[in-house]
């Protein structure tokens, strides 16, 4: 920003961080101004964050520090006697505004410190939860305890147990990390709550295509098992049971897919072909059963598990070792022919360790990309190939059929897939 100012004479060098702040309080302040009750708006948060520099910059200049907290206490002092004098018709203490204020003044002060672009970034952070307090507090009334704990057990897992594992190679051939292990399992967990939550909030109001989106996100497993009971149990759900499940396994693709550009995007260039052969197959063969079945009707709940629960966790993060380890040594051993029976047993069950233990191994120069993609495509198969199964056995035949042909669909685009690129590749 300061070379957009080399015009400027030295005794003006200071006066593009006072733009800033100014801009900053503007947008605070326009907020605020919206709001009735409120006792500052515009002209006050902008003063606020011109007076945050202006305290910031005679304390550096003078080397006195407490400066910046006097003119904080000033600032909160200021308002908190505003509402005393005179309270607000509604009832409102306005302990909003004063924190916004006095977070528009330590902002200013950010500002003159060269923090400018965090304090930005923080400005207009603030000015959306000013701004959607409707939004938010319907959000609030609608969760739940389970909702709550769910998010509150993610915060134990990542910010408290993440950061206190040794982020170091044990075992044989190095391969287990507590602190990557543990990162896994929060990814995982992470991804699995966020479809959680967007299930909570829009997914039993949205259809069967977005309940088999977001139940992709949660778990495929638990969603194919759930729907399959469903069309079990009331042979009218069939159309929706079909159309959820196999939008569900297509989710997993996508999430593989991330986990692939997030912890190794070296093998995203070789391994997107398969994965988008299998979704494009499995899309036109879920288009095309939706047309013919045509789903409708009341949606049945999806119970799915709280995602974050310590003990699932746990059972994650012991079995992405396990796999890890097994993957390691069986490559070592018996070479790429180990580590394939590794992914075809792993896969049946979760397609997340095996993928996941996978790109840790390429990581660790264990594995190469092209052994890589086979591998998560031999994982992919045999998770399909369990799923169909499942359905088969819980859902009947009149159901499993047309799941069994969606699902069918995904694993041919990916053999595909990875048949045309071996003929490029050899």
């Amino acid at each position: 920003m300061n070379e957009l100012f080399n015009w400027l004479p030295p005794e003006l060098a200071s006066l593009p961080r006072y733009v800033v702040a100014l801009a900053i309080g503007l947008l605070m302040g326009l907020e605020r101004e919206r709001n009735p009750a409120a006792k500052a708006g515009l002209r006050t948060f902008a003063l606020t964050a011109l007076f945050g520099v202006l305290a910031a910059h005679l304390a550096t200049a003078l080397g006195d520090l407490w400066l910046i907290a006097v003119g904080l206490f000033l600032v909160g002092a200021m308002m908190i006697a505003a509402y005393l004098q005179s309270p607000p018709q509604d009832g409102d203490p306005g302990t909003t505004t004063v924190a916004a204020l006095m977070l528009c003044y330590g902002l200013g002060v950010m500002v003159w410190h060269d923090e400018i672009q965090l304090a930005v970034m923080l400005g207009i952070a603030s000015t959306m939860l000013l701004y959607f307090k409707p939004e938010l507090r319907g959000l609030s009334q609608h969760m739940t305890r389970r909702d709550l704990l769910s998010m509150l057990q993610f915060a134990v897992l990542a910010l408290i147990i993440l950061p206190l594992l040794p982020d170091r190679n044990y075992g044989p051939y190095g391969a287990l990390n507590p602190y990557q292990i543990w990162w896994m399992v929060v990814l995982i967990v992470g991804v699995g709550l966020a479809g959680y939550a967007a299930l909570r909030l829009v997914g039993q109001q949205r259809g069967a295509v977005m309940l088999g989106l977001l139940g992709g996100l949660v778990s495929s497993t638990a969603t194919t098992l759930s729907f399959s009971r469903h069309a079990r149990a009331n042979g009218a759900m069939m159309p929706i049971a079909v159309t959820v499940i196999v939008l569900a396994n297509l989710v997993v693709l996508v999430r593989l897919g991330v986990l692939a550009a997030v912890l190794a995007p070296e093998v995203l260039t070789a391994l997107l072909p398969v994965l988008l052969g299998g979704l494009i197959a499995g899309g036109l063969g879920a288009a095309y059963g939706v047309r013919r079945l045509q789903p409708q009707g009341v949606l049945p709940p999806l119970a799915m598990g709280n995602p974050t629960e310590l003990r699932p966790a746990l059972g994650f993060g012991l079995m992405y070792a396990v796999v890890l380890l097994a993957a390691a040594w069986l490559s070592d051993w018996l070479g790429t022919r180990g580590l394939y029976a590794v992914a075809l047993a792993a896969g049946l069950t979760d397609v997340d360790p095996i993928t996941l233990s996978s790109l840790r191994l390429l990581s660790l120069d264990k594995l190469s990309v092209t052994v890589v993609v086979n591998v998560v495509t031999l994982a992919m198969l045999a998770n399909l190939l369990f799923k169909s199964a499942l359905t088969l056995v819980i859902g009947g035949w009149q159901m499993a059929r047309h799941a069994i042909a969606g699902m069918g669909a995904v694993g041919v685009g990916m053999v595909a897939a990875w048949a045309i690129m071996r003929g490029f590749s050899a």
